[in-house]
Formats: structure tokens, C-alpha cells, sequence
């Protein structure tokens, strides 16, 4: 038996792990494209830090923004 472990559970285990999203990532999860989450990031709509010539999205900012987000959108409703 083999004991390699596929390169796509290895970078779920390694993603679960990190404290950050890509902007990457975060388009993916919102459902936006690219540079529209690239801009969202860069006004600061969606919060981010810039590390070097990378941006950065905390996972716990971006959760807690999302949820107040979503609360906002609940009200207006």
C-alpha cells in the first residue's frame, strides 16, 4: 500500500491551519470575481492588510465583517 497522501488534502490540512485568506480565496468564497474583490480590498470594504506587495485577509475579520454585513442586510430586509 501506498502511503502518499494527495497533494489536495495536504493543502486543505495546510489551509484549515493559516490565519489568512488570499484575496484569491475570498473571491472564491464570496462569489465575486477577481477584481472586484481586488478593489473591495484595496478601498477597504473588505478588511485586509497589505504584507509586502501581498494582500492579506484575516480569517477572523473577515468572518466578523461578514456577519455584520449580513446583519445589516437583514435589517434593511
Amino acid at each position: 500500500m501506498s502511503s502518499v497522501v494527495p497533494l489536495r488534502l495536504v493543502r486543505s490540512e495546510r489551509s484549515s491551519a493559516r490565519l489568512t485568506y488570499t484575496v484569491n480565496e475570498v473571491s472564491d468564497l464570496l462569489g465575486l470575481g477577481l477584481g472586484l474583490t481586488y478593489a473591495a480590498v484595496r478601498n477597504g470594504e473588505i478588511p485586509a492588510r497589505k504584507v509586502g506587495s501581498r494582500w492579506v485577509i484575516p480569517k477572523a475579520a473577515f468572518h466578523a465583517w461578514l456577519d455584520a454585513t449580513s446583519a445589516e442586510y437583514k435589517e434593511v430586509s
